[in-house]
């Protein structure tokens, strides 16, 4: 049985990694998946992805952190499949930086990962009121808890995600609306990709150094992200609201 059946879900940052894998679960769940990206070519694949699969989807060229365009994601969303049941705030800006960084780069990074997931889920939310309820996933990160050198400016944005998504949950509750988040561990994507390349490392390099960390000795893909999140969306977590899910293979329990 598809747990996402004629259900609408908004997943941003969708053009590449755990947007990508998320947006291609839900619609092999059953979803209509809205893909927002500031990536074109990306979005657009992702879309390609579900519809080769037999799947519906649809791509909104938005960068979130603008006012406009995240009410235009939940509108198109709306107005082309009806509803809105579901929204992944998974877009982000990587800005790893610490004292280095500028004022420009912070408030980028504040802007997308902060406000426009702000943005987004109030727009989406609005859309969810009427027809019953829904649920919202934020995406933190390990970074939310740990402390890593001269990276304080994400780590800044993913740590007000924890106390936003408490903070949205007990907003929305009356609207029937779950909020939470997922703090992924390394996770191989193309942001990690960009990353391993600047600081000269191989992937094998990398993965290596990085799995060590962790209980189970290894990095993830995105798939292992876009499951539990699934979880959060579905009926199976109902009672779950205002919290936060590790998937970082037991790195902070060590």
């Amino acid at each position: 049985m598809m747990r996402l059946k004629d259900r609408v879900a908004i997943v941003t940052g969708a053009g590449s990694g755990i947007g990508e894998a998320t947006a291609v679960l839900f619609a092999e769940e059953g979803a209509k998946v809205v893909v927002a990206d500031i990536d074109e070519a990306g979005g657009k694949n992702t879309v390609a992805m579900i519809e080769k699969n037999g799947g519906e989807a649809l791509f909104v060229l938005a960068d979130i952190s603008k006012d406009a365009d995240a009410r235009r994601i939940a509108d198109e969303a709306a107005n082309t499949y009806g509803r809105v049941d579901v929204l992944v705030n998974n877009a982000a800006a990587f800005v790893l930086k610490g004292f280095s960084v500028t004022v420009e780069e912070f408030q980028h990074s504040l802007g997308v990962n902060v406000i426009g997931t702000t943005l987004v889920t109030r727009y989406a939310t609005e859309y969810m009121k009427k027809t019953g309820g829904g649920a919202v996933v934020h995406m933190g990160s390990i970074a939310s808890f740990i402390a890593q050198p001269d990276f304080f400016v994400y780590s800044a944005t993913k740590a007000a995600l924890v106390q936003m998504t408490r903070n949205m949950a007990l907003d929305l509750a009356p609207f029937n609306i779950r909020v939470n988040c997922i703090c992924p561990g390394t996770i191989i994507t193309p942001s990690s990709l960009r990353h391993i390349t600047k600081v000269g490392l191989t992937l094998e390099q990398f993965s290596k150094q990085e799995g060590a960390k962790c209980i189970l000795n290894r990095v993830a893909n995105p798939r292992e992200v876009a499951y539990p999140i699934l979880f959060l969306v579905t009926e199976e977590s109902s009672y779950i609201t205002g919290t936060y899910l590790m998937v970082d293979g037991g790195f902070t329990s060590m």
